[in-house]
């Protein structure tokens, strides 16, 4: 398996949380740099967080800096992102991406391997 695979998508209200995980590649996963991206209905895919291949890295968009919580476990090979304070415009297709090197980006083009995707839904 080299594809990330998300899970724990789903609705929630406005005000709830949710934990999204990304199970990743077992051969690779404590070696590069994930990150999570989002895309909503008619609009571009956008940069939500990343975190370094240790974990001791991690950016936010300021979208989601104080509400989300990326974080990973390497023994499980698995990157989680809890998020609390869901709002309305956070619905979005939350994607788990992989790049081929150690720090945390936000470059769309710096990750090499990306999952299908898991509905996130905030109704108001």
């Amino acid at each position: 398996q080299v594809q990330p695979v998300e899970s724990g998508g789903g609705l929630v209200q406005a005000g709830g949380s949710l934990r999204l995980s990304c199970a990743a590649s077992r051969r690779t996963f404590g070696t590069y740099a994930m990150g999570w991206f989002r895309q909503a209905p008619g609009k571009e895919h956008e940069f939500v967080s990343a975190i370094s291949w240790s974990g001791g890295s991690t950016y936010y968009a300021d979208s989601v800096k104080g509400r989300f919580t990326i974080s990973r476990d390497n023994d499980k090979n698995t990157v989680y992102l809890q998020m609390n304070s869901l709002k309305p415009e956070d619905t979005a297709v939350y994607y788990c991406a992989q790049t081929r090197g150690r720090w945390a980006t936000t470059d769309r083009l710096e990750y090499a391997y990306w999952g299908q995707g898991t509905q996130v839904t905030v109704s108001s």
